[in-house]
């Protein structure tokens, strides 16, 4: 019996298993759909994707991406810089704008403290965000990463090196699930964690 393998949608497949939460069925699923699509849709698809990695970087202030210099939050004259709401993930940002209550500023760490995974404060924005408590008028930073052990850990680690500075750090109120991600919380959840948030 011949071997049906095609060579380019065995390719795709894969790519399309190495996004998160995508598994092999799924992954096949959306190779066929891509293949089935007018050729100029496909293309226009692969366009999307290239741009979007060549075009998106971080931004020089805040750390999340933008395709600009400065994201269009921090470039935001109404935005309140002496509060920055402190992420592990630029999509957290995103979960904060939705809430419409938040209307300081953000900092993206890019990832918590893990030593287990090898992941050490040198491997994150932290640097970027003491460089920002030195030269400004910031208040106080929320921290914002998730209720996790190395959330909190990440949580802890900034929460010392700011509070020499004279800056105020508050970590968000338990109403978001400890275990759970910022991604999942609804605006009810993250406003009530907003205002309930405490000192650390």
């Amino acid at each position: 019996m011949a071997n049906y393998n095609i060579v380019p949608l065995t390719e795709l497949v894969s790519q399309f298993e190495r996004l998160p939460g995508i598994g092999k069925k799924t992954a096949q699923r959306l190779a066929y759909h891509i293949l089935e699509q007018p050729p100029e849709r496909a293309e226009k698809f692969a366009e999307a994707l290239v741009n979007a990695r060549k075009k998106i970087h971080f931004c020089k202030e805040c750390q999340g991406f933008t395709d600009l210099d400065i994201c269009p939050i921090c470039a935001d004259g109404s935005r309140d810089r002496s509060v920055i709401c402190v992420v592990a993930e630029p999509k957290d940002i995103m979960a904060f704008e939705r809430t419409k209550e938040f209307g300081g500023t953000y900092h993206v760490l890019h990832g918590v403290i893990s030593p287990l995974d090898g992941i050490t404060p040198d491997n994150l924005r932290i640097k970027e965000l003491m460089a920002r408590l030195s030269n400004s008028e910031v208040k106080e930073i929320i921290m914002a990463t998730n209720p996790t052990v190395e959330g909190e850990a990440t949580a802890s680690y900034i929460s010392r090196l700011a509070k020499p500075m004279g800056v105020k750090v508050t970590r968000l109120a338990y109403g978001i699930p400890v275990g759970g991600d910022l991604e999942y919380a609804d605006e009810y959840t993250l406003t009530r964690a907003l205002e309930g948030r405490n000192e650390i």
